[in-house]
């Protein structure tokens, strides 16, 4: 009889090749543990969530024991155990189970990734375990002290106004947070989670924090998808999307060759030609829409998070969730969760006040923080509002007066709101763990520009706040805008590009010490002539009325002065820093239809050299 050794020795199956795929399916089966735990109802628990959270527990159990790691199936052994005797009725659930099963999650993300061999010390579970094992004995173990409520005051509000706390009381639905307009793309009631757990703080009743569960059924999951589907390599579909767009530059390069064809003679060519441009734009976007994954990924983790940080701030909060199928490029969504955390702790903790302010300004005790996302054109929309008390206007401006920052006479709310992403930028008045360092909402600006995204914010006194991040739907193919300077072409991502127009000399203006601005439509706009950054080899002809195109980041316009507006297409961004190095003012490349390279524009570092 033939035996195989599991240490991978002579002649034996060396397991450790299966180690990625144990740790993706152990973490997938975490995060669902997560989120049913989340959800449950600890008065009348699902029958089915309570036996998912075990199938869970024990496929973890199952892997790591056959791997060899004893930690890992030492914890899970007892976890197990205690849910196996409340799926039979032999125990009630309580919120000490939920809340130590959530610990045992964490627990287990720890040592599943000392096992991948990232940084860390191992945890220590042995007090865990006794919990577990104390429970599952139908025992219940000392509860750690509550954590003390921070004082109030810090962040960007105030107590609110009296005239504020009138017009809550008038309009208890909040209408701030209405869509914007009728173009809202809302989705599908199925896809709308109609709430999320109500979080409360120490000093409130136990059924009260106990109440885990959704007042509306969240979708439940499709087993057939999964069973329908294949895991992938993540570098394999990159794989796959560079000879998507390297197809996408040949198909544009033939389509320029066949331009120059006499039709009469070579018509089916041709058409053969229109038959493969239509084919190589849907095989792109298929391709493109394997790498979309829906936002739930980012928005899952927040139920856990507020809860957590509402118990430590004494808070109570009550999370929605809308369009979280809402599809987004997988590169964009590992990117954009760390900015979204930010904006989520800065509601919980500057925005929601705490329960007996919100009740002096006739409000509800507990808070709402809103999360949706929707597409709109080419972009996706990320919302996060709550209903708190908005942000303080003159706080803002006394603390950047203090700062020494540039103010203008008459700033308009828009202004003031965006002076709180300058770098160090804090009005806090107390430096705790969660906030205060004036670090944060710089590094989200930083970051969703990066990503060729924006981030604005709307505030009303009493009412709330909301902040609003756009990004395009891909990094990977953009819109692009090809224009002519001094004989060379580059690309301005169309999504940035507010209008283009022909100036005469009467409309630009020359300010003293400040370069030019031009006057449309009684807006003045700082002018920035494109061959002045880029010097051609061939200087340009002086024009008596110059070609201008708008350009708009961060809410901020700018007039850029081209030679040509060449066309409008797509483009296949290339990393410029990948095959190069980096340059300023440059985001990237692509190869066009000539087969040139041409250079995709930086917006935001353009506007920011035309604003010194």
């Amino acid at each position: 009889m033939e035996t195989h050794s599991a240490n991978g020795g002579d002649g034996g199956i060396d397991v450790t090749q299966f180690h990625a795929v144990f740790f993706e399916e152990a973490d997938e089966h975490l995060s669902n543990m997560e989120t049913l735990l989340l959800e449950i109802d600890v008065a009348a628990p699902d029958e089915e969530a309570v036996n998912a959270v075990f199938r869970a527990a024990h496929s973890i159990k199952g892997g790591s024991g056959m791997f060899g790691f004893n930690d890992v199936t030492d914890l899970t052994h007892e976890a197990e155990t205690l849910l196996d005797r409340v799926r039979k009725g032999q125990l009630p659930l309580t919120v000490q189970i939920v809340d130590t099963m959530l610990e045992t999650g964490d627990a287990l993300k720890a040592q599943l990734a000392v096992r991948r061999g990232e940084d860390g010390a191992t945890p220590e579970v042995a007090g865990l375990i006794e919990r577990l094992r104390l429970l599952a004995a139908g025992q219940m173990p000392a509860a750690a002290p509550p954590v003390p409520a921070p004082a109030e005051g810090y962040g960007f509000f105030d107590d609110i106004p009296a005239a504020a706390k009138e017009a809550v009381q008038a309009n208890a639905g909040y209408g701030f947070f209405a869509p914007h307009d009728a173009n809202y793309a809302a989705p599908a009631t199925s896809e709308v989670a109609a709430t999320a757990p109500v979080f409360s703080g120490p000093g409130t009743d136990p059924g009260v924090t106990a109440r885990l569960g959704t007042l509306g059924a969240r979708p439940k999951i499709d087993r057939s998808i999964e069973a329908a589907s294949i895991r992938v390599p993540v570098g394999k579909v990159d794989q796959l999307i560079n000879l998507v767009g390297e197809l996408v530059i040949t198909q544009a390069m033939l389509a320029q060759n066949a331009a120059e064809l006499d039709m009469s003679r070579h018509q089916t060519l041709l058409a053969r030609m229109a038959d493969l441009e239509r084919n190589t734009r849907d095989l792109q976007e298929s391709v493109m829409s394997i790498r979309m994954t829906p936002i739930s990924l980012v928005f899952n983790r927040f139920p856990r998070m507020l809860r957590d940080l509402a118990t430590k701030l004494g808070k109570q909060v009550e999370l929605k969730m809308v369009g979280e199928n809402t599809e987004l490029d997988k590169g964009l969504i590992e990117k954009i969760a760390d900015p979204m955390t930010h904006l989520v702790r800065n509601s919980l903790d500057h925005g929601v006040e705490m329960p007996e302010a919100r009740s002096a300004a006739g409000k509800p005790e507990s808070g709402t923080i809103t999360l949706s996302a929707y597409h709109r054109g080419g972009n996706i929309v990320i919302e996060v509002a709550d209903d708190g008390a908005g942000l303080k206007r003159e706080r803002i401006l006394a603390k950047a007066r203090e700062r020494g920052l540039a103010i203008p006479a008459n700033p308009a709310d828009s202004e003031v709101w965006n002076l709180i992403f300058e770098p160090g930028f804090s009005t806090a008045e107390v430096v705790t763990d969660v906030s205060g360092r004036g670090v944060g909402m710089d590094v989200v600006r930083r970051n969703i520009s990066a990503l060729g995204g924006s981030v604005e914010i709307e505030s009303a006194a009493g009412l709330g706040t909301r902040m609003t991040v756009r990004l395009p739907l891909t990094l990977a193919i953009m819109d692009g805008m090809s224009i002519a300077i001094g004989g060379e072409n580059y690309i301005l991502p169309l999504a940035s590009v507010v209008e283009s127009m022909q100036a005469d000399s009467k409309a630009l203006r020359t300010v003293a010490g400040q370069g030019r601005v031009l006057d449309v439509r009684g807006e003045y706009l700082p002018v920035l002539k494109l061959v002045d950054v880029f010097p051609p080899a061939t200087p340009s002809a002086d024009r008596d009325a110059e070609m201008i195109v708008i350009v708009e980041s961060d809410g901020v316009k700018t007039a850029l002065v081209v030679d040509e507006l060449v066309g409008q297409h797509q483009v296949v961004v290339k990393s410029l820093e990948t095959n190069y190095r980096r340059q300023q003012g440059i985001s990237g490349a692509t190869i066009m239809g000539d087969g040139r390279v041409a250079l995709i524009l930086d917006i935001s570092a353009l506007i920011k050299k035309s604003r010194h």
